[in-house]
């Protein structure tokens, strides 16, 4: 609940076990992909939800004992949603020390005047804001862009790709973008979407819903979160097991001829040999990383 009291605005302490947690896993990704380095200066979007406000929180927290300097801009972009908090957003953001622009642009009409009714606007909108996102950080200097994607979001756009649009693929940890000029870093990849939804309620943060709008969630990806759910009341670590999957990727099992290796591949064959789906979920537990730890 947003109020104009600035008492409310303090920095509520978080749990200091999932603090923990996050920072381990956000460090990670640092690490492993080399999502930051000595001097950027990181455009971090916020949205008013859940995962960019952990995400700023937890790099803002880096960045005191990091070994390389880098700057963070926290940038809003109010496009013009009836009832959206923008002044008290910035009043938060500013009270938490960062470096703040808020940015403005009427694409509200524009995503209503190009979606169908009854249909969402996300991919309209996310489209349109990415472009005002990556002009803002080429304007503001900034190296990078930093956004609040998480292991259940890499998921999700795995099956979604996989279902739906006949490819394999999902979202990079770190990618440059097409238009050659901003890169984008996704520090939150190892982080689960329970931990920073358990997260963000500890440290209490102003969370802006997402349905200023109108419209819900992608139909398909909603259809996808409810077969992940429904697979892990049999099999609690489904998410955890794709997501390994997605980093150890065996090439030559797979039929893009691109890929294909020119010497007849060896090695356990997945139809022949009892490496069955029931024995690998059975043994998940010694076989891949503890990411939520």
């Amino acid at each position: 609940m947003w109020c104009n009291d600035r008492r409310r605005m303090t920095q509520a302490t978080p749990d200091p076990k999932l603090e923990k947690r996050l920072l381990h896993q956000v460090g990670r990704a640092i690490h492993e992909f080399g999502l930051i380095e000595d001097g950027d200066r990181i455009l971090v979007g916020i949205s008013g939800g859940k995962d960019s406000f952990t995400l700023l929180y937890l790099l803002q927290r880096l960045r005191e004992r990091a070994p390389v300097a880098f700057e963070l801009v926290a940038c809003n972009l109010d496009q013009g949603h009836p009832g959206f908090p923008a002044e008290h957003l910035e009043a938060y953001l500013r009270a938490q020390g960062c470096h703040v622009r808020m940015l403005r642009e009427d694409t509200y009409s524009v995503v209503k005047r190009l979606t169908p009714e009854g249909a969402t606007a996300c991919a309209v909108c996310s489209r349109l804001r990415r472009g005002i996102l990556y002009t803002a950080a080429v304007e503001m200097g900034c190296t990078k862009i930093a956004l609040g994607h998480h292991r259940d979001d890499l998921v999700e756009s795995l099956l979604l790709s996989m279902l739906f649009a006949g490819k394999m693929r999902s979202m990079a940890p770190k990618l440059r973008a097409d238009d050659g000029r901003n890169t984008v870093i996704r520090p939150l990849c190892f982080a689960a979407e329970a931990d920073i939804a358990a997260f963000a309620r500890s440290a209490a943060f102003p969370i802006i819903p997402c349905d200023l709008c109108g419209t819900q969630e992608n139909l398909q990806r909603r259809r996808v979160k409810r077969l992940l759910s429904d697979l892990e009341r049999d099999h609690p670590r489904i998410r955890a097991s794709i997501f390994a999957a997605m980093g150890n990727v065996m090439a030559a099992h797979l039929l893009d001829a691109r890929l294909y290796p020119r010497d007849i591949e060896t090695g356990a064959d997945p139809w022949i040999d009892a490496d069955d789906a029931e024995i690998a979920l059975a043994t998940l537990p010694q076989r891949i990383p503890a990411f939520d730890q």
